[in-house]
């Protein structure tokens, strides 16, 4: 032990140490609490986006279908064009 670079280890205080382990628990217990609840706002909140994704992919499904025609549309007085 003497060979240590600072000397022998302190004892640490019981209050100390009982401080120590108790914010501890109590820490790892808040973050358990908070984590449940912020896992319930978050399912929620999934399921109003998975909602949304519907209503969603139909728009762009639509508006994906009047670009394509659009372009076709565009395509085809080119080549008339040409003739």
């Amino acid at each position: 032990m003497s060979d240590l670079p600072y000397g022998p280890p302190v004892r640490v205080s019981p209050l100390i140490r009982f401080g120590r382990w108790s914010f501890l628990t109590a820490g790892i217990l808040y973050g358990a609490f908070h984590q449940n609840r912020l896992s319930k706002k978050e399912a929620k909140i999934r399921e109003i986006e998975a909602k949304e994704k519907v209503i969603r992919d139909a728009k762009l499904k639509e508006e994906k279908a009047i670009a394509a025609a659009a372009e076709i549309k565009a395509l085809e007085e080119m080549v008339a064009g040409k003739k």
